[in-house]
């Protein structure tokens, strides 16, 4: 029978927290906290239900497996035996919690039920026992508004009658009430107030959703369950796991915990806390609690909470008496099992506790969000603690975390001269401005106008998860650090103040203490560091990270662990200088055409209009001899930033089309500009255009049909590289061909390259300028043909952007009206041109790579399209083999990060060589039948005139048959020896695959032999057997 339900308590526990896929995170950690012997933690006992319960409600039609139910009531029996409680025993009853846990934290997108088993008979045992009715009476009505909510209305569908929803509706009733008894807190409710309250919110429940709140504890168990179930699929939560790529068919456990309870007076209390401060990662234990709360009260922010100690204390908070003050002992319990959490998972843990009574019990603990700033200390720091080794800190820091890091703050000269309008707690990173919006629906809206925006709420909830997204910023004027707005916030790395209580939200303004009111629409900018807010838009700079003490030593682990070498796209030396100070080891991508567009380019562009409305190759020569001053210029100061880093300079890629004007006025300012009639300029433009420019005349083919144009460029970088040189100093270029198809267009444009750079060594006196000559792989055919291609290329780099829109057939201008669809109904997993589709696309350039090193075996191979900053599209590019790649300055550090990810997830993954043998006997049979087939056609077409002639020659054939066998064998061996490494190097696996590899090879490679020493082969064979592997990794065979 299938096990559906593991047990927890006691001391005792059927799960471990290695089954977070079964059990999800909450499952798994609750059952190590209660049954790990070296922990055994006061956790209050209970069982969880299964992710494969999920999955199979779902797949069929809201039923559960017939299993389930015996399973459960056996459970619960145990939790009633534990807790001496029986559930809905009108003496003593049992109250349990029902929570979600999915296998990642999915904090508040998801629901929960508290206090169930609670109805009119039950209620009263639970004030007999512990003969408090306010606590019982706010406990009924928790579970009402809950109940209510969570199973009666969102898991039914219902939408609200009067447009609000039933939580919403009670809670004003709530709100109502205090305001009618002068109350500022709910606490200040009365017992029979209370009781009231409850009548009442029945009665609204009934009339609002149709139908009664159930009195039957058993009802309202499988209904929180089946609520649960069903919250996996609610929007909030889809929306979560879409923005953090969580897949849909995980499903979520179901945990049923018995109620231990933090309202039931002064000596109870119900907090949150982390191991270290998720904010900026220093190593203090870091909370807030509430005296007289569920734990609910702390996470929504209705009450700003207490500091646990001195250093939790804020603003907000900072005359709170703290936990360690109002109950040390329990505060000295709670931080020494904070201490075993963090030591025992080796990670920054987030802990959910609640005090009944003065008793500590433990709710939850699990792996705590935290901002890129806090991930990136947390991680160097636990090194240098030995907690966790090197490669552990690595995969700890998400490349996106890291982006948190390089993000703008507010301009500290703007800063100090203006004072803030108000100030709150520092609940995100950075600086932001935005304008204000009050909904997160406005903000979706006024975002994808492409406005920047500033989400403001009393506080946010779950539902506002979209609009969150959105937002600039968030500022709230209620919650604390440990509040909803600021878990999310943080995981997201969203600048965010919360609890600013100088701002008081009404509709669609907020005012401030000071009386200033801030409309819908108008700008502010936020400080989430420092937690301050200020009227207009102060100016945003970079963040200095050279004094960054912990980033730097993360980029170091990265870098003595990574393979991949990682280079910038950059046009300019301030784009140079900035991305070497990232960490940036070359530029993958220059592109010649920049220098004409933007600041500085009216001389350059005037020059190249100049040449391309010229009507002889003389005007042409001359106005490219003009340019080349502009080009060298360029290229040369870049070239001395990166002092001997290489530099792959690509060669004009867009129409010339895109350089002329097709307006009217601008035709005529052009016609002025370059004395030349109008209708001129008009005519020789419209003699441009191409139906389809993205295809059209356009990189080496501008090349090929104006072979001046090529020149020029390659002369220019050559003169830049060998003025450097004789001056001293380094530069490396490397001459990249775009757009190339055919091995054919490399072998033209190689005949200007040799020609140019023997005339300038010569016109320089130097004897050699170091460089390399390589081509673009945007094209598929290029790919595909890219054995031909190495022949004369030195280097390719896959231009991924192209490559892609050939590829699918995709416009990547165009995509816009259908592509979000796509990705909705999962018929592309994500949008290609962020992320390498690896089974289309990545199968090209896996090929491209494996067909060009068989000609090359040293080929350099890189990417340069946007591809090369995104994380998975870096490590795919670990993967099969490539030497680098190229991304814009910004993302370099996340590039730099991503690799070295890349090889500690090989190293995690297990055995990846199977297909190496497989691949190394394919290309060993290719090879050999290749060396072979020439060898036989030329010996086959020796015309044999004389039957003597053709005795002789078969006699001596198979003497140099007999005398080739010990060379063949030996040349197997070597070939053999050295093509299995090869095959596992070249695709970025460990030469370990040689062993599976090797035996394979030489089989194939002597089956090949064998065919080859036929004696109508002759002399050919001896020379073919080396030849079948060697020559094809681009060796010469030994003799």
């Amino acid at each position: 029978m299938a096990k559906y339900v593991y047990f927890f308590g006691g001391g005792k526990a059927d799960g471990n927290e290695s089954m977070k896929n079964l059990l999800g995170g909450k499952g798994a950690n609750l059952a190590e906290m209660a049954g790990n012997p070296a922990l055994k933690l006061p956790v209050p006992p209970g069982f969880t239900i299964t992710t494969d319960v999920c999955t199979y409600y779902y797949a069929n039609k809201r039923n559960y497996p017939k299993e389930l139910k015996s399973q459960v009531d056996a459970a619960l029996k145990s939790v009633e035996k534990l807790m001496g409680k029986k559930f809905g025993d009108p003496v003593n009853p049992l109250l349990v919690s029902v929570r979600s846990g999915a296998r990642k934290s999915m904090p508040g997108m998801m629901d929960t039920v508290l206090n169930v088993g609670l109805n009119d008979i039950t209620v009263q045992g639970l004030i007999d026992k512990t003969n408090n009715p306010r606590f019982a009476y706010d406990a009924y009505r928790r579970l009402i508004m809950m109940y209510a909510d969570v199973v009666m209305e969102k898991a039914e569908g219902i939408e609200p009658k009067s447009g609000k929803g039933i939580r919403k509706i009670l809670d004003e009733r709530l709100e109502q009430l205090k305001h009618e008894k002068g109350y500022k807190l709910d606490t200040e409710i009365s017992a029979d107030e209370l009781k009231a309250l409850v009548a009442e919110f029945k009665q609204i429940v009934k009339e609002q959703l149709g139908k009664p709140f159930p009195e039957d504890p058993q009802d309202q168990l499988w209904g929180g369950i089946g609520a649960v179930f069903l919250s996996w699929n609610g929007k909030r939560a889809i929306e979560y796991r879409r923005i953090e790529r969580i897949p849909d068919e995980w499903g979520t456990a179901v945990n049923v915990q018995s109620m231990v309870f933090g309202n039931m007076g002064e000596e109870s209390a119900t907090g949150v806390a982390f191991t270290r401060n998720p904010g900026n990662g220093e190593g203090q234990f870091y909370g807030e609690y509430l005296i007289n709360a569920q734990g609910e009260d702390v996470v929504a922010g209705i009450r700003t909470p207490s500091p646990i100690n001195e250093y939790s204390k804020n603003d907000q908070s900072k005359d709170h008496p703290t936990l360690e003050e109002v109950m040390p002992g329990i505060y000295k319990q709670l931080f020494d099992i904070q201490k075993r959490l963090e030591k025992h998972y080796k990670d920054m843990q987030d802990i959910e506790f609640t005090i009944e009574n003065k008793r500590l019990f433990m709710l939850q603990c699990r792996v705590g969000k935290r901002n890129g700033v806090a991930a990136v200390r947390m991680a160097t720091d636990m090194v240098k603690e030995k907690l966790i080794d090197s490669d552990t800190a690595i995969m700890r820091v998400g490349p996106n975390q890291l982006v948190e890091l390089l993000l703008p703050m507010i301009d500290p000269a703007a800063e100090s001269a203006t004072s803030y309008i108000a100030k709150g707690l520092p609940a995100g990173p950075g600086g932001a401005k935005g304008r204000v919006v009050f909904t997160s629906e406005d903000a979706v809206e006024w975002a994808s106008r492409g406005e920047k925006v500033i989400l403001v709420r009393e506080e946010t909830s779950p539902e506002d998860v979209d609009g969150m997204h959105k937002a600039q910023a968030i500022l709230t004027s209620k919650g604390g650090m440990t509040s909803h707005a600021a878990l999310v916030a943080r995981g997201w790395g969203k600048c965010c103040v919360v609890g600013c209580s100088d701002i008081e939200v009404a509709g669609k303004t907020f005012k401030t203490k000071s009386g200033r009111v801030i409309k819908e629409g108008e700008w502010i900018s936020i400080n989430g560091t420092k937690g301050t807010v200020y009227e207009g838009q102060l100016g945003l700079v970079d963040i200095d990270l050279d004094n960054n003490q912990a980033f730097n030593a993360l980029m170091a682990m990265c870098d003595k662990t990574r393979k991949l070498r990682i280079r910038t796209n950059a046009d300019s030396p301030v784009d140079a200088m900035k991305a070497v100070s990232f960490g940036a080891e070359g530029i993958g991508l220059f592109r010649t055409e920049h220098m004409f567009y933007g600041e500085g380019s009216d001389k350059p562009l005037f020059l190249l209009r100049k040449m391309i409305m010229s009507s002889t190759v003389e005007e042409r020569k001359a106005a490219l001899d003009e340019l080349a001053v502009f080009v060298k210029h360029d290229i040369k100061a870049t070239m001395e930033v990166l002092n001997g880093l290489p530099i792959t300079i690509r060669l004009l890629d867009p129409p010339l089309h895109e350089f002329v004007p097709h307006s009217e006025d601008k035709i005529e300012a052009m016609a002025r500009e370059l004395k030349i009639d109008a209708a001129e300029v008009k005519r020789r433009g419209e003699a441009l255009k191409e139906c389809n420019p993205m295809l059209g005349h356009r990189g080496v083919r501008l090349g090929v049909t104006y072979p001046e144009v090529s020149e020029m460029q390659i002369r220019s970088i050559l003169m830049a590289a060998g003025e450097l040189i004789k001056d001293g100093k380094k530069a490396f270029p490397e001459i990249m061909i775009p757009v190339t198809c055919s091995a054919n267009e490399l072998t033209n444009q190689k005949k200007i390259v040799d020609r140019v750079y023997a005339d300038v060594c010569e016109t320089l006196g130097v004897k050699k300028i170091p460089f390399m000559y390589g081509s673009m792989i945007e094209i598929p055919r290029a790919a595909i043909t890219a054995q031909s291609m190495a022949e004369t290329a030195e280097f390719f780099s896959f231009g991924t952007n192209d490559l892609t829109q050939m590829g699918f057939g995709f416009s990547r201008d165009d995509i816009g009206g259908f592509l979000p669809e796509y990705i909705a109904q999962k018929i592309l997993p994500a949008d290609p041109f962020q992320t390498i589709d690896q089974d289309g696309i990545g199968e090209l350039i896996k090929y491209g790579i494996d067909r060009g090193r068989l000609s090359r075996p040293q080929l350099k191979v890189g990417i340069c399209g946007e591809h090369g900053g995104d994380p998975e599209s870096v490590k795919f590019c670990h993967r099969v083999g490539m030497n680098y790649v190229s991304c814009s300055p910004f993302r370099v550090p996340i590039a730099r990060l991503a690799a070295a990810q890349a090889v500690v997830e090989d190293k995690n993954s297990g055995n990846k060589l199977k297909t190496t043998a497989k691949e190394v006997k394919t290309m060993a049979k290719v090879t050999a039948k290749k060396a072979t087939k020439p060898a036989a056609k030329k010996a086959a077409a020796k015309p044999v005139k004389k039957a003597a002639a053709k005795k002789i020659a078969t006699k001596k054939a198979a003497t140099k048959k007999v005398a080739a066998k010990p060379m063949v064998k030996k040349a197997t061996k070597k070939a053999t020896k050295k093509a299995a490494p090869v095959a596992a190097k070249k695709r970025g696996r460990p030469a370990g695959s040689v062993k599976k590899a090797a035996p394979v090879a030489k089989k194939a490679v002597k089956k090949a032999v064998k065919k080859a020493t036929k004696p109508v082969a002759k002399k050919a064979t001896k020379k073919a057997a080396p030849k079948a592997t060697a020559k094809k990794r681009g060796r010469p065979a030994k003799k």
